[in-house]
């Protein structure tokens, strides 16, 4: 009997040689199964684990296509979990040796039964005052730190920009974002009924004049931004750029979406809150500061929003654990998430000299203190059949698609996450994935 992998690997190298082209029409099912001698069951879960590889997609009434067809719906969002036995560059988790010491001594001194009971209670969205200075002390950056009072606090970062924007548009409205944005935010968008509108970017980040545009043709209700190292570009606003921006927010009336969640990484800046405080959320978590396992996020609303803000995480079910909230405290005070966050930036940097040493001469853009790359990938290689071949290497890779808002399909290029496997397996990856470009699709036709 076939193993329905197998019979997906068949179809994605005809997918990555060119053989079945963008916009192909696969056989229904049932003819499919006939054509390759399976069942049909096996037929529908090699259709599934194409959908998954990000090969093809569905249309209802239609059938199944190969990914990059005219009017075809955009690709979902990169996956929520890493997959097992394979080479995750689609997310990342930046790990350092140190952190397990570093963080096990300040849970130690939570589980003593005299503090134990209290951390274990419920906590709502305002936290703690201890809690809110703590989080003040870890979000300042570049001599600029949050008024404690308006520090809010979710279950993780996710949950601080649903929130957000739950509390700052309703069903309908029209969001602003980077025409590449992060991908789960249209995700979360969707779900919250919220139309997505694509703004202009440059070699700068998002360009200011596109956000007066697009309001002068239909009212925006609010902006989502991402100033400091954007996924998956990597670029940061520069201070002139950010004044602008503060400008045209206040001069329009508009509330901005700060999404500042690899911000630590580049400490020196100060953030878009700082010049627009009266009109921005700030959102920020722990996990890629601290452990990709811990879950809590942040939200530096404006005094007038604090009560909206402070709803909707209640409302959406979004409130935080008190015991991450307790242990954050506890790391911040003990000096755990400076020492975890300078060794964080190191190892990026030295990550960055690997994925230097593999791709230095292709064209791709990043930024030293980066997890990110974004590969402009060299022709005839197109994004969708990189990533079948990259696939069929045991490495998962992101296409532009993911990011892309709107009807923009995005250029042939894919995003690497370099932080999550090790270092040893990251240069291989890269290794492997450079030779890949370096031929031709062509060449991966097997007899």
């Amino acid at each position: 009997m076939k193993d329905f992998r197998s019979v997906a690997d068949t179809v994605a190298r005809e997918i990555a040689a060119g053989r079945l082209k963008p916009g192909e029409r696969l056989p229904p099912q049932r003819e499919f199964a006939r054509r390759y001698g399976i069942a049909n069951s096996t037929a529908t879960r090699v259709y599934q684990e194409l959908a998954r590889r990000g090969l093809t997609v569905g249309q209802v009434g239609r059938g199944t296509f190969v990914r990059d067809a005219p009017g075809a719906p955009a690709p979902a969002p990169a996956l929520s979990e890493p997959a097992v036995g394979r080479v995750d560059l689609e997310l990342n988790h930046p790990v350092v040796p140190e952190q397990a010491g570093l963080l096990a001594a300040g849970l130690g001194r939570l589980v003593c039964p005299e503090r134990l009971e209290s951390v274990l209670r419920p906590v709502g969205p305002d936290g703690t005052p201890a809690a809110r200075e703590a989080a003040a002390d870890l979000l300042a950056r570049g001599g600029w730190r949050p008024l404690p009072e308006r520090v809010l606090f979710a279950g993780n970062g996710r949950q601080a920009i649903s929130a957000a924007i739950a509390a700052l548009t309703r069903p309908g409205a029209r969001l602003g974002v980077e025409e590449l944005t992060y991908p789960v935010l249209k995700a979360i968008a969707a779900r919250l009924g919220v139309t997505l509108v694509p703004l202009a970017m440059d070699a700068e980040g998002l360009i200011p004049e596109a956000v007066e545009e697009a309001h002068r043709a239909e009212p925006l209700h609010a902006v989502y931004v991402q100033p400091v190292l954007h996924n998956p570009l990597s670029l940061t606003m520069p201070p002139s750029r950010l004044d602008r921006l503060a400008d045209v927010l206040l001069s329009l009336g508009i509330h901005a979406i700060e999404d500042a969640v690899w911000a630590f990484l580049r400490g020196d800046l100060p953030p878009l809150a700082s010049r627009a405080a009266e009109r921005t959320v700030l959102v920020d978590s722990v996990s890629k500061r601290l452990s990709p396992g811990l879950s809590l996020g942040f939200a530096v609303a404006p005094a007038a929003l604090m009560g909206r803000v402070a709803a909707a995480v209640r409302s959406g079910g979004w409130v935080p654990m008190r015991f991450p909230l307790e242990a954050t405290c506890q790391w911040q005070a003990d000096g755990a998430v400076d020492l975890l966050v300078r060794a964080k930036r190191r190892e990026v940097m030295a990550r960055q000299e690997i994925a230097r040493a593999h791709l230095g001469d292709f064209r791709t853009r990043s930024d030293p203190l980066s997890c990110y790359l974004w590969w402009e990938l060299p022709s005839p290689w197109r994004a969708d059949t990189f990533v079948a071949a990259a696939a069929r290497h045991g490495i998962a890779v992101t296409p532009a698609a993911a990011f892309a808002v709107g009807r923009h399909r995005g250029p042939q290029a894919i995003r690497l996450g370099l932080a999550s496997p090790t270092a040893a397996t990251l240069s291989r990856a890269l290794s492997t994935l450079g030779d890949l470009a370096r031929s031709a699709p062509e060449d991966l036709v097997q007899d």
